[in-house]
């Protein structure tokens, strides 16, 4: 399969959102694509524009011949990652986890969805 414009365009990128406190409207822009980033009034106006801001930038990368990262896919993480902490945090965590009745991986787990929340 040719990885052409629309190729990249059919792919499901990740566009934030952030509100612009100063002047009003919004910024967006696409993380895995460095500069590629536009403003608008409203947000859905913002979410037509930056189809047309990725589709400029893809244009460009596939003129220059510049490489196009992909979006990352749930299937390239495995769900696990090793953690090196304070044996004072680890023994923390074993006598809270031991409190609340639950392993300790439940309680990290929950200790990082609330924090990323």
């Amino acid at each position: 399969m040719e990885k052409d414009l629309q190729y990249y365009m059919s792919l499901p990128y990740r566009v934030e959102v952030i509100p612009d406190e100063e002047e009003g409207g919004y910024a967006l822009h696409c993380p895995e694509l460095p500069g590629c980033v536009t403003s608008a009034n409203t947000v859905e106006e913002g979410f037509q524009m930056i189809e047309d801001a990725k589709k400029a930038w893809f244009t460009a990368c596939l003129e220059d011949g510049a490489p196009i990262p992909e979006p990352a896919r749930l299937e390239d993480f495995s769900g696990q990652f090793k953690l090196r902490i304070p044996k004072s945090l680890h023994k923390l965590l074993a006598q809270r986890s031991a409190d609340e009745g639950i392993s300790m991986n439940q309680l990290c787990l929950y200790l990082l969805s609330k924090g990323l929340s």
